[in-house]
């Protein structure tokens, strides 16, 4: 059992995530039987702080959105626990689980999938107060007004459809929809990946001013390092389903220990051509995730793996102060 990064003293946790576990079946045959499993999320465990940006990054494919989704139940789990507010969200059904909602939101990554085409956008922002019974017509729509403001839309963009709209507003449709309910915490899965540099920041911006007004708390799910490094306080790094560090943003960006944390970093793109940053190019692809190496799943690829890595799966533990690492090279 992978161990659980303890929470810091002091600080609040919204979400603890315990031993998270999603496994998705594969049925093949007349009788669509069950003959293997793609192990998407593979005990994950990880907590949140109150008030944070908690960055999750990592290789397409590599489980972060399973993560979020499954953390909302969008998608059910196979296994683990997720603690929101001292209840266990995965116990939870019917009404306990609509109350709950109310307070845990998502921003899609393709905003305009995520719309209904045939439905106004000041339509969109509100369907969550109609579907918890919040307000009067006259309120609900006073409410998505003002929140379609507060992401830098006009009043008249309510009566639009989302084919009128440029991706930076579809997104900027998308945060007020989350944000509509105002809820405790939101995942923004990879919410700036589709949009320009110029429209990323804007966005980004947009996310940390409704953070400090709200008091909000962030699952930044994203693969842009850059990106991660200006919006979050944390940052945990998956690879094949598996966690393999978790540290604040200036000990990860400043000293990454594990390898493949050490390979995303040296691809960062540094503004100066006068500079030159050493490449780590890693071997091969990643591996399946229907058939997962032994042991350490990242050894196959790692330039400084051990036997022992081949046949032992790492245990993520604290190496200092609030920064985890799997690897049985860190010591």
């Amino acid at each position: 059992m992978t161990e659980q990064p303890p929470s810091n003293n002091g600080i609040t946790n919204l979400i603890e995530v315990k031993n998270l576990i999603k496994y998705f079946q594969v049925r093949a045959g007349l009788l669509q039987r069950t003959v293997a499993h793609v192990k998407a999320v593979d005990n994950v465990s990880f907590d949140i702080h109150q008030g944070e940006t908690l960055g999750l990054v990592g290789e397409s494919g590599c489980g972060k959105t399973t993560v979020g989704r499954t953390m909302l139940r969008l998608v059910e789990p196979t296994s683990g626990t997720v603690i929101f507010e001292g209840k266990d969200i995965l116990k939870l059904s019917g009404g306990e689980l609509k109350d709950m909602r109310r307070n845990m939101q998502i921003i899609f990554q393709d905003p305009y999938a995520s719309l209904d085409p045939r439905m106004p956008i000041g339509e969109s922002v509100i369907e969550g107060l109609k579907i918890h019974n919040i307000g009067t017509p006259k309120e609900r729509y006073d409410i998505s007004i003002e929140t379609l403001r507060k992401v830098g839309l006009e009043d008249y963009h309510a009566r639009r459809y989302p084919h009128e709209f440029s991706g930076g507003q579809r997104q900027r449709i998308g945060i007020a929809r989350a944000l509509t309910l105002r809820p405790k915490f939101i995942i923004a899965d990879e919410p700036v990946s589709a949009l320009d540099v110029s429209i990323q920041s804007q966005v980004l911006n947009i996310l940390k001013d409704l953070q400090r007004e709200f008091e909000l708390t962030y699952l930044f799910i994203a693969h842009n390092l850059s990106v991660v490094e200006h919006i979050s306080d944390r940052v945990a790094v998956m690879y094949l389903g598996k966690m393999v560090e978790l540290a604040s943003r200036e000990d990860l960006f400043r000293n990454p220990l594990h390898p493949y944390t050490q390979a995303l970093m040296s691809a960062i793109p540094i503004p100066d051509p006068t500079i030159k940053r050493e490449r780590i190019i890693l071997p091969g692809d990643v591996p399946s995730p229907l058939n997962p190496p032994s042991g350490c799943r990242f050894h196959p690829r790692c330039p400084i793996a051990l036997d022992h890595c081949k046949t032992a799966e790492p245990p993520i533990k604290e190496v200092s102060p609030g920064h985890f690492v799997a690897c049985w090279r860190v010591d």
